[in-house]
């Protein structure tokens, strides 16, 4: 598993943030390259997470982070957890569209102090806090994903 470097760019607050979620979801899904089902669904640890309930968890994250809560779409925020007939394709396909529909509303017209439409926090939050915060929760997903990879196979690498 080849070793990626993170983006480095010169560019504004937003495109930098888009760069830097880009990275950490291409370095989640990386974890699965070459995964069989069993493999992907492996709960090495005593809490239950498995690579593949980390890329439903995390897409998940961001339909109810920016989809429901910020931009107040009416969604149905899919399951965090794996079901039967997932696999490592129709999960990963899941994220991927999730990019495309959560890039769109972040990274279109919306301003980054712009605050949430739906807040279940107090005081509210923005734009930029959710896009930090689904930074910061991916990049730490993806650290338990580089150690579960680890555990099953010994691959290395973001």
């Amino acid at each position: 598993m080849a070793d990626r470097k993170p983006p480095r760019l010169a560019g504004g607050e937003a495109e930098t943030l888009r760069a830097l979620l880009g990275y950490q979801r291409e370095s989640l899904l990386s974890k699965l390259d070459g995964l069989d089902e069993a493999a992907a669904r492996r709960q090495l640890v005593d809490s239950g997470t498995s690579l593949l309930w980390l890329v439903k968890h995390m897409a998940s994250a961001e339909v109810s982070w920016l989809l429901y809560r910020f931009a107040g779409q009416d969604v149905a925020i899919p399951a965090g957890q794996p079901d039967a007939a997932d696999t490592v394709a129709s999960v990963t396909a899941a994220y991927r569209a999730t990019w495309q529909r959560v890039d769109e509303v972040a990274f279109g017209d919306a301003s980054l102090d712009e605050l949430c439409r739906r807040s279940d926090a107090d005081p509210p939050v923005s734009l930029r806090w959710v896009l930090m915060h689904l930074l910061e929760e991916t990049a730490r997903h993806a650290g338990h994903a580089d150690i579960l990879r680890e555990l099953t196979d010994g691959q290395t690498g973001r």
